[in-house]
């Protein structure tokens, strides 16, 4: 069954928040602040079978965008569904004019760093011990775009 890629809306926050607490590694974030973010940002949804499956937030401020937080259903991982949603965000922020969307992942994080490169991503910095539990560096990346 395809998987349909769309913008959240406020009623989607329970479903996102259900996505969430299932990826141990993600940023866990309230209602309230999922809600904000769905007000103010941008929030895309992964939908399969009208059931939400995975989702992505970013944040734009003066021309760059950045990402919050990526997060896929344990049971719909390895189906290309993050690989969908990043590339629906890179083009809203193409045609939003944004000069580059930047985001930090965990070190370790290998699946996401691939991809993240095969996206044309680069690293471009580094956090030390950004991350608790465990501690950990955050890799920064940026995508810059062109004008």
């Amino acid at each position: 069954m395809p998987v349909v890629i769309r913008s959240a809306a406020l009623n989607d926050v329970p479903a996102i928040l259900a996505v969430e607490q299932q990826a141990r590694g993600a940023a866990h974030w309230t209602p309230e602040q999922y809600k904000e973010l769905v007000g103010s940002g941008v929030v895309l949804v992964a939908e399969e079978a009208g059931r939400p499956c995975g989702f992505i937030c970013a944040k734009a401020v003066a021309g760059e965008w950045e990402i919050e937080n990526v997060v896929v259903a344990a049971e719909f991982l390895r189906r290309g569904i993050a690989n969908e949603l990043l590339r629906e965000l890179m083009q809203r922020a193409e045609i939003e004019a944004a000069s580059a969307i930047l985001l930090e992942v965990r070190e370790s994080n290998l699946p996401a760093r691939r991809l993240y490169e095969e996206h044309g991503f680069r690293e471009v910095g580094r956090r030390r011990v950004y991350y608790s539990a465990p501690m950990e560096d955050a890799i920064l990346y940026a995508l810059r775009f062109d004008r």
